[in-house]
């Protein structure tokens, strides 16, 4: 067996917190215990993504509506980056939002019901999603 896999647990196990990494490099695991000791340290990525709230006419008030499903946002576990509202046409505009949130969560089915259930709601879409870098 090569150094070079021990050299990268001992230094994972290093620089973290988790005890099963500090272990795999100290007992000189087999390489598939040391490969799941360090699945701990791998990371799910966040992910953007836009939603696009219709309402049901002129009249609602979308930044009533964008406080809402934001709160309801972070509830779920995702911050509000950006909120802008966008021309359809006949004055009705869409509602958009930008967040972000850990991959790790999932599907976004659940605060889309919640929000398609707030008042003055008529659809809410997934229109983007994108894996950040870094």
């Amino acid at each position: 067996m090569s150094r070079a896999p021990r050299t990268l647990c001992a230094q994972a196990a290093q620089s973290t917190k988790f005890p099963a990494a500090k272990t795999a490099a100290k007992n000189q695991l087999s390489m598939p215990a040391r490969r799941a000791a360090l699945q701990v340290l791998i990371k799910m990525a966040q992910v953007v993504i836009t939603f696009k709230i219709l309402p049901e006419s002129t009249e609602v008030n979308l930044k009533y509506l964008a406080e809402k499903a934001t709160e309801l946002i972070s509830e779920f576990g995702g911050k509000v980056g950006k909120t802008e509202e966008e021309p359809i046409a006949f004055g009705i505009k869409a509602l958009k939002l930008y967040f972000v949130m850990d991959e790790s969560k999932g599907a976004t089915e659940a605060v889309e019901e919640k929000i398609s259930a707030l008042a003055g709601v008529n659809s809410i879409e997934v229109v983007d999603v994108r894996r950040t870098i870094g």
